[in-house]
């Protein structure tokens, strides 16, 4: 049986000033979660009536993807587990990489153009917006494509051994990967 490689997002309820600042993200509350397993050939979407669901899959997976999931994702899940995801989880959170590579941290978006050609739908702000007006279906179909996304760059870097970004001028730049 191959390797599950579960690529991973989430958006929340509540922004970082709703909850007294960013120490308290485990405040924060999911909206939705959504994943996609390269064993199961699909994604799942899950509520957070699901979300214990959501981080039994993670914490079965041989490796969790994602973009910020060791940083925020996790710290927004452990407000529901007593799990330790980030020491638990195998993960590979792309972002870091980043940082590593080019001393500086870049938005999903610009990894996605740089790479892909595409960007994101929407922006996390429309997420809680649309928590707000009761738009579930909306806030799933932007997670699943930036899950689409950060999988989609994924393979592309582990394929390439680079990715590729746009810098602040629009202009296309690379970096090593070893993913």
């Amino acid at each position: 049986m191959d390797r599950d490689i579960v690529y991973f997002d989430l958006e929340t309820q509540r922004t970082s000033n709703d909850v007294g600042g960013w120490e308290n993200i485990s405040k924060m509350g999911m909206s939705v979660g959504v994943t996609y397993s390269t064993r199961l050939g699909e994604y799942r979407i899950y509520p957070e009536s699901k979300v214990l669901d959501l981080v039994e899959q993670l914490r079965r997976a041989d490796l969790v993807v994602g973009y910020n999931i060791l940083h925020f994702d996790y710290r927004v899940l452990m407000g529901y587990t007593i799990f330790d995801l980030p020491s638990e989880c195998r993960s590979l959170d792309m972002i870091l990489t980043v940082e590593e590579q080019l001393g500086h941290k870049l938005k999903l978006e610009s990894l996605g153009q740089g790479c892909l050609g595409v960007g994101k739908t929407a922006e996390g702000m429309d997420a809680l917006k649309w928590w707000k007006e009761g738009r579930i279906a909306d806030i799933a179909e932007y997670c699943c494509y930036d899950v689409k996304i950060t999988m989609q760059v994924h393979e592309f870097g582990v394929q390439n051994k680079k990715c590729f970004y746009l810098d602040k001028f629009n202009q296309k730049k690379a970096f090593s990967v070893d993913w």
